[in-house]
């Protein structure tokens, strides 16, 4: 890696004060990776290992390392691990792609589950501290829409543990540069070809231009456009912006995940491994009422079906008002799995029951509801990662490969970020490694620096940005939840665009180090692009499928809407298209569980 100065004048401003000396820092890599998190690592790591060394690859990430999002997920990670006790690729395959409510492209979910064992053994090799059965095999556990329990889990701490083992990994190589809480602003792409991109050094607020050869977003989810979500404050959509300004579609957008089992007030995650091992669903009248929604699969039926399944109970007068915040809701019984397994398998899940509402799992159900968990949308890729912008690759939350289509099944979403990490990091170290230095354009970055810092940091305005964001997720919130309607989404997209056409770019805070006001500011501008992606999106698709539940379309459309939606950037608002569903095996069917 080098670094260098190199400075350009701009003329002087309408004042008629001295004209001003531009600088900015340059640092060069072969392979830049944005976001730090499963998906991030597992490129990172992939990319040293591919390119023998050869590559420098720099790790750029917004938070520290260890505190990107990941760790948070906690019940499992899929793969086909015991074939001989009946398990099959086959199963694994079809579950995804009826869980998609068949939106998912088939060739993807086949390669995907293919590809998933053998991360499961590598992560094993790397120290990953999987949980065990008695005979010392790795240990899976039931999830929801599976037909056999393929969660493979260490506790209920998977992601803690799986970023750990990939952060320590990726410290064993000399050609990973972590560049920890920086915030990128920008993919400099020239004729289609990804040449680098700029950020801001969140520690000191200085300005650089990173020249690279290939790139990786890998930046997670958009889950914050929602209040009540399970995602940390920095979930974001920055790499979605990124890579919608740069020209990449963003895809199915639409489809939000709710999941069921969200910890009331705060949103905090109660995992879907709780219902795996046991706990059922109950309403105020005491039944477990799942038995009318999914009589199969009960409180295991896919995420969509049993989020409807709530709020429909709720809806009809079944469900509880909490008394400190009135939120409805309904009751996750824990007991049925008895207090050591509870002390075994949900340790974190009953620390966080008493820590953040005063309630032993092991004593009394927990209040729950369907909380924002996860968008299956995000930037196109093809099955290796790559995006239409050469050079360019996205893995994880981040990308839209599409395994999940319409709906996603628990325990794949790490697992993704597994398979398709690796292919962005092979795939992006076997690109770098045939080309030559790439030169930036100069212009683009001082046009960006101007925007930054003329426009945003010193800009005017007296709207505060904080009581803005709590107005967008109160919007999503509002008109995007687990039921929407066209009379809803069209009230959303009328409020969001209006609040977006009021709001200044505005930041109180002027200092340099450490500025999280700047920064909060830049995040609000891509949360208003996806916002309005999601809106417009679900407005448009006219039909229920999977997440994407309206009430004035209640059926599944496969005539009209077997399709990917495509959004394009639009200086007026996103720009659609459509693109077909890959379907190679499993024609659509009606799914029951």
């Amino acid at each position: 890696m080098h670094a260098l100065i190199f400075m350009e004048r701009r003329e002087c401003d309408i004042s008629g004060e001295a004209e001003v000396v531009f600088t900015v820092e340059k640092l060069s890599f072969d392979i830049v990776i944005i976001g730090s998190g499963i998906a991030g690592l597992r490129s990172a790591i992939e990319a040293a290992q591919v390119s023998g060394g050869k590559a420098s690859v720099a790790v750029v990430t917004k938070v520290q390392a260890m505190r990107s999002h990941s760790v948070s997920a906690e019940g499992g990670t899929a793969a086909v691990l015991h074939p001989d006790k009946g398990d099959t690729f086959e199963s694994h395959i079809y579950d995804t792609i009826k869980g998609s409510d068949f939106l998912a492209d088939q060739d993807a979910v086949d390669f995907f589950v293919r590809a998933m064992p053998a991360e499961i053994y590598r992560l094993d090799h790397w120290g990953m501290p999987w949980s065990r059965t008695e005979d010392g095999r790795i240990a899976q556990r039931n999830f929801g829409g599976y037909n056999f329990p393929r969660a493979t889990f260490a506790a209920d701490r998977v992601g803690f543990f799986e970023m750990q083992t990939l952060y320590d990994t990726s410290r064993k190589f000399d050609n990973i540069q972590f560049f920890q809480e920086w915030f990128v602003t920008s993919l400099v792409v020239d004729h289609g070809v990804l040449r680098g991109l700029t950020a801001v050094d969140m520690k000191t607020g200085r300005f650089y231009a990173i020249q690279a050869k290939a790139g990786v977003i890998a930046t997670g989810g958009a889950g914050r456009l929602y209040r009540f979500a399970t995602y940390g404050y920095s979930s974001t959509p920055d790499g979605l912006s990124l890579a919608y300004h740069a020209g990449v579609p963003i895809m199915d957008m639409e489809f939000v995940q709710f999941h069921p089992t969200g910890l009331i007030p705060s949103g905090i995650l109660i995992t879907e491994g709780a219902r795996g091992d046991g706990a059922v669903l109950l309403n105020n009248q005491g039944e477990r009422f799942m038995k009318k929604y999914a009589p199969e699969k009960l409180d295991l039926a896919s995420r969509d079906v049993v989020s409807r399944s709530i709020m429909t109970e709720i809806k009809e007068g079944r469900g509880f008002k909490d008394q400190t915040s009135g939120m409805d809701h309904v009751l996750l019984d824990l007991r049925p799995i008895g207090p050591e397994k509870i002390k075994s398998n949900l340790t974190g899940i009953r620390e966080i029951a008493i820590k953040f509402k005063g309630i032993d799992p092991i004593d009394e159900p927990l209040p729950v509801r369907p909380v924002c968990h996860y968008t299956m949308g995000g930037v196109r890729t093809n099955l290796h990662a790559e995006t239409q912008i050469a050079g360019l690759w996205s893995a994880g939350e981040s990308a839209c490969v599409s395994i999940n289509g319409a709906n996603r099944l628990g325990a794949n979403s790490t697992a993704e970020c597994l398979v398709f990490g690796a292919q962005s990091g092979e795939g992006a170290a076997k690109y770098a490694l045939t080309q030559s230095a790439h030169t930036l354009d100069f212009h683009a970055i001082e046009v960006e620096e101007k925007r930054l810092f003329d426009r945003i940091l010193h800009g005017g305005g007296s709207e505060n940005p904080y009581e803005v964001r709590d107005q967008l997720q109160t919007i999503m919130d509002s008109y995007a939840y687990v039921y929407r309607d066209g009379a809803g989404l069209t009230e959303g997209l009328k409020r969001l665009r209006e609040l977006h056409k009021t709001t200044y770019q505005h930041v109180d805070d002027q200092a340099n180090e450490y500025n999280s006001n700047f920064i909060n500011v830049l995040e609000l501008e891509a949360m208003f692009e996806i916002a309005e992606i999601v809106l417009a999106g679900g407005l448009a698709r006219t039909e229920s499928r999977g997440a994407h539940s309206r009430t004035d379309y209640p059926k599944r459309d496969d005539t009209n809407w077997l399709k990917h939606t495509l959004a394009y950037y639009g200086t007026d608002g996103p720009r659609f298209e459509y693109a077909p569903v890959t379907i190679t095996q499993f024609q659509p069917t009606e799914r029951h569980y």
